[in-house]
């Protein structure tokens, strides 16, 4: 069998593609495009409508920036008008001042006012002491003064001295005193804290007076007595009063001054 006899036994379809492609074309006319054409047109649409919209946003930002740039036109020739009248007003004003100064300077200066003449001054009448010799004359005169009026003004000095003096005595004259703190220590602490502090205010002196007192506890049952006073400092002095107390040798081991304050 030739070659020409077995193709045309042959089953097999070569131009299927050209149906297949005439049928697809047949139901698109029919039916209309296939989804997958609808959205490239769908996508070609919507391009084209941000495209356009894109367009008409510049335009209008175009037409916003004209109108902007135009009234920065019209503020700058307002501006500009209100500065060329003010320069016209300082031109007129110079140009009057100038007129002015010119008129002033035309003007001759008024004549000096003359002084009026001084009066003469007269001169005080001198009162003229007609002198006569005579030795009457002569004694009435003293030409050194008297000593009645030294001797007047020097009594009268020391009078005044002693009031001042009498005055100055009978002011009472200040007093300086001093509070003082003392710390009275015991033996131990089987010493009597009354007593103690009996012997203690048992010293009495002029310029001394006592005060408030207490016990401060110092440690191992041990406590001391802690008494306050006031002295008169031209009377009495601390070392005084540390050599009185410590007199009482069967109560009184130390004295220490705690404070001591001026008054």
């Amino acid at each position: 069998m030739s070659g020409l006899q077995c193709l045309a036994t042959e089953t097999i379809w070569f131009d299927k593609h050209r149906y297949d492609e005439a049928e697809k074309r047949f139901y698109e006319g029919v039916n209309g495009p296939s989804t997958k054409q609808q959205q490239v047109k769908t996508a070609l649409q919507q391009a084209k409508g941000r495209q356009q919209k894109r367009q008409h946003r510049n335009s209008s930002s175009h037409a916003a920036g004209d109108q902007e740039l135009i009234s920065r036109m019209k503020s700058l020739e307002l501006e500009n008008q209100t500065l060329h009248k003010v320069v016209e007003e300082m031109r007129a004003a110079l140009q009057k001042l100038e007129t002015r100064v010119a008129v002033l300077e035309k003007t001759p200066a008024p004549a000096a006012v003359p002084c009026a003449k001084a009066a003469p001054v007269q001169a005080a009448p001198v009162k003229q002491v007609k002198v006569e010799n005579g030795d009457d004359d002569d004694d009435d005169i003293d030409l050194f003064g008297s000593d009645d009026d030294d001797e007047e003004a020097e009594r009268l000095k020391q009078e005044r001295l002693d009031a001042y003096a009498a005055k100055k005595a009978k002011k009472p004259a200040l007093i300086a005193k001093s509070s003082i703190l003392l710390d009275v220590k015991p033996w131990d602490d089987e010493t009597d804290m009354a007593k103690l502090e009996e012997c203690v205010r048992s010293v009495q002196m002029d310029g001394l007076l006592w005060g408030a007192s207490k016990l401060v506890p110092v440690g191992y049952g041990i406590k001391k007595l802690q008494i306050n006073c006031v002295v008169e400092d031209d009377k009495v002095g601390t070392d005084i009063l540390e050599e009185e107390i410590t007199k009482f040798e069967d109560f009184v081991q130390s004295v220490d001054v705690a404070a001591f304050n001026k008054i």
